[in-house]
């Protein structure tokens, strides 16, 4: 009888689908945080003279007309050099090397989470990058390809956290909170982001480099201990949890306690394959991380090489439109699902806002980037609203995968996740060709144009072919005899919220 006490006291003070949100969302900040302190610790690492000296011919453009002089501060604050002479080669390779790990990772990882358990890939997730990450200070003393390894390592993590939080999602958010829940979880790669940044350049300035990976590693093995004691697979498992909070998230999810049953289902490939809005949430994927990526690992390079930012301006810069993104993240999802549970709008439409948000304004941001030149507030302010607007996507496509189809949920996310991670091995070695000895403004205009084309594909694309809707393929073979009683529980569901709101 403890047990289900205990579980409803802690379900009155916060409800157990949510304490899986934070933890999650804390989990996700953790990766992505892990996955790009590199990014602003290797402006610490790398030895800047000492690497143009071995190659000279790289600093042939550098003194031309569009170039942006660097402020009195910045010059008075000059960072100092790091022990290793890496070339851009080098340093391309160093930062694309994670997202190979995360490339291979992502289907195997949607699907043990699917067929197995969720709660243990994603705990493995975690536990691998926070293993690595403490030791990459000791393999970058020995050689870089010791590097290389640990971010492959990390990739392998980072890859199944989405299919792991899509399966979790798809058994604990009802789907009026899907939204909210989604958005608070994915979110956490904004917060993550946002306060890697900004630890790891103040750490790298005050400590040392090696204390970025030290102390971030540390802490987050913390999340480890707590996630194994609070989060179970499902809300039948969970004993923390309020018999009245149970009994609605099965209800609102067609009355479906766990997937037991659904263990040895095969995924429909060739009807996924052939599916318009799976389709659609791939291109839309695809096209967006590459502005993601692009914004998450290049831009400390950009505000460094261009408008000549020092490493504390840098990190500020860099990492303080992340935390508005993940407000206005927030603050979207729970107002379009505020507006789905009043019929003011469907599903589709609310996905589809989310990705338009995600992806106009940032293309006309960098739009503008490539005419303000030399003007750092300007840069700044249209950088912020670009990133902070990408937070859209939390809420847009990608909880669209739920919608489409919750019994694949895992399996989708990573396929989409696996084509969308080309990007993020392209990115850093496109980058680093068009700046090789050309660090200035006409380079990363390029850049940006190519950036901006692909969010106007997405746009279109996703416009025209998205779903909200689920979708045929999604019914399990169990399913099939009861499909005629599951549109009785849709309109259940609307009636419910109708009802709701007549007797308020």
């Amino acid at each position: 009888m403890d047990v289900p006490a205990k579980g409803n006291v802690l379900g009155r003070v916060l409800p157990a689908r949510y304490i899986l949100a934070i933890l999650g969302s804390i989990g996700m900040a953790i990766v992505y945080g892990l996955k790009v302190n590199l990014s602003v610790a290797m402006v610490g690492m790398l030895n800047h003279t000492a690497i143009k000296l071995a190659a000279p011919e790289e600093t042939g453009h550098q003194n031309v007309t569009t170039e942006c002089q660097p402020t009195s501060n910045s010059t008075s604050a000059q960072d100092a050099d790091g022990p290793f002479i890496w070339s851009s080669a080098v340093q391309g390779t160093v930062l694309s090397c994670y997202f190979w790990g995360y490339f291979v990772s992502q289907i195997p990882g949607g699907r043990i989470a699917e067929l197995f358990s969720a709660k243990w890939v994603m705990f493995f997730s975690v536990t691998i990058n926070v293993v690595c990450t403490i030791l990459t200070p000791v393999m970058a003393e020995a050689h870089y390809v010791a590097v290389v390894l640990m971010r492959f390592g990390e990739g392998v993590g980072g890859g199944v956290t989405f299919p792991a939080m899509h399966v979790l999602l798809s058994k604990w958010a009802p789907p009026a909170e899907r939204s909210v829940m989604a958005a608070l979880v994915y979110a956490g790669t904004s917060l993550g982001t946002v306060i890697s940044m900004l630890m790891a350049g103040v750490l790298t300035a005050t400590l040392g480099w090696e204390s970025v990976f030290y102390v971030m590693g540390g802490l987050s093995a913390i999340w480890c201990f707590l996630w194994i004691i609070l989060v179970k697979d499902s809300p039948a498992e969970q004993p923390l949890i309020s018999q009245e909070e149970r009994d609605l998230i099965i209800t609102s999810l067609g009355g479906k306690s766990d997937d037991h049953g659904h263990k040895n289902t095969s995924v429909p490939w060739k009807r996924v394959a052939t599916s318009g809005p799976f389709l659609a949430i791939v291109v839309a994927h695809a096209c967006s991380n590459w502005g993601w990526y692009m914004l998450l690992i290049e831009l400390p390079f950009y505000m460094k090489q261009v408008l000549k930012f020092n490493m504390t301006e840098n990190a500020v810069t860099t990492a303080l439109p992340f935390l508005s993104l993940w407000f206005f993240s927030m603050a979207l999802s729970k107002t379009l699902d505020s507006l789905r549970e009043k019929q003011y709008i469907t599903t589709t439409t609310a996905r589809k806002i989310g990705t338009l948000f995600a992806s106009a304004v940032p293309a006309a941001c960098l739009l503008g980037l490539c005419y303000i030149g030399c003007n750092r507030i300007g840069a700044v302010a249209l950088t912020a609203l670009g990133v902070t607007c990408i937070g859209g996507m939390f809420c847009g496509f990608l909880s669209n995968h739920i919608d489409i189809a919750p019994n694949f949920a895992g399996t989708l996310v990573a396929i989409t996740n696996t084509v969308a991670t080309i990007p993020g091995i392209v990115v850093p070695l496109f980058v680093s060709a068009l700046t090789h000895g050309n660090q200035t403004i006409s380079a990363w205009r390029i850049i940006f144009y190519v950036t901006i084309v692909l969010y106007i594909i997405e746009i279109i694309v996703y416009t025209i072919f998205g779903s909200g809707e689920q979708q045929p393929w999604n019914n399990l073979p169990e399913d099939k005899d009861t499909t005629h009683e599951q549109k009785p529980l849709k309109e259940f569901e609307r009636n419910h919220d109708g009802s709701e709101k007549t007797h308020v």
